[in-house]
């Protein structure tokens, strides 16, 4: 498995920007498919994106399309979530997931997570 740690949330105001970073420590991260979900206050866990170790395979939801990209740099063991025109609907604590095999968009598929990194929009 592969330990992961999340960076770069924090507060922003509806429309900004926000870059976020997960490194992963441990063997073969570029075999592996990473994916960043978020779990706003009272709901369940939502897959946001994900990327297969062929960086042309990705997954992003239907409400961050167009906003959100989803990249990996398999030389720094770091996936990275640029998220984009953000919405007060996008607050919530994102976390960074892996997994040995196809790219999936089920939370059970991922073995290893991060701990998460708040991120919250004010309007």
């Amino acid at each position: 498995q592969v330990q992961l740690l999340e960076s770069g949330g924090g507060l922003v105001q509806a429309g900004g920007s926000l870059r976020l970073s997960c490194a992963a420590s441990g063997r073969a991260f570029g075999s592996y498919t990473m994916a960043w979900f978020r779990q706003p206050p009272g709901k369940e866990r939502e897959i946001v994106a994900a990327i297969y170790w062929r960086v042309t395979d990705t997954y992003y939801a239907d409400s961050v399309k167009g906003r959100f990209t989803i990249s990996r740099d398999n030389a720094k063991n770091t996936v990275y979530l640029q998220m984009n025109v953000l919405k007060p609907e996008d607050a919530a604590v994102y976390y960074c997931a892996a997994r040995q095999g196809p790219l999936t968009t089920t939370s059970n598929d991922y073995i290893s997570w991060g701990q998460g990194t708040q991120v919250t929009v004010s309007s």
